[in-house]
């Protein structure tokens, strides 16, 4: 369940909580000042649900004309689809719209690991850093590794889980 409390920006109206576009689509029709006109502007805030929504919602910036897109892929998105997005647009600044991008669209690596040297010895069990044999990785560097890793890759963590990115 997600939980946003719509905040309005008119100080004669009281804000509501809503769980869905409906139901948020319904109380905005609904709702009045205290001089009985219709309110129109309001800051929507998360207020509960899953960390990794919370972090889509602050990635994305929820507002009023985005309410749709988010419940759709609150609702519809793998939680690595929303990991993707968040690192794309928080963290490598990548711009985002709802309905028209999708998490596919940009060109970032997402390694699922707890640390940089966790990369470094996954990229040469993977043969990346070349032809090296299992008797000689036992001499290999791999913090050295990881420290050059850190150029272009970074650590970040999204809803308690670290992740280890790169923007392309």
């Amino acid at each position: 369940m997600t939980r946003i409390y719509a905040q309005p920006y008119d100080l004669s109206a009281t804000g509501f909580f809503f769980e869905s576009a409906e139901e948020y689509h319904a109380k905005v029709s609904a709702l009045r000042n205290d001089y009985g006109q219709e309110v129109e502007e309001f800051e929507l805030q998360f207020i509960d649900g899953e960390a990794i929504d919370a972090a889509l919602a602050e990635a994305t910036g929820l507002y009023q004309g985005s309410i749709e897109g988010f419940f759709e892929a609150v609702e519809e998105w793998a939680k690595k689809q929303k990991q993707r997005v968040i690192v794309a647009v928080g963290e490598c600044g990548y711009s985002f719209e709802y309905g028209k991008t999708s998490p596919d669209d940009f060109d970032v690596d997402i390694y699922h690991l707890a640390s940089m040297r966790t990369l470094a010895i996954e990229f040469v069990e993977e043969g990346l850093m070349g032809d090296i044999s299992e008797a000689m990785r036992i001499y290999f560097d791999y913090d050295a590794l990881a420290r050059d890793l850190s150029v272009d890759y970074t650590e970040t963590i999204i809803a308690g889980e670290c992740l280890i990115y790169r923007c392309g």
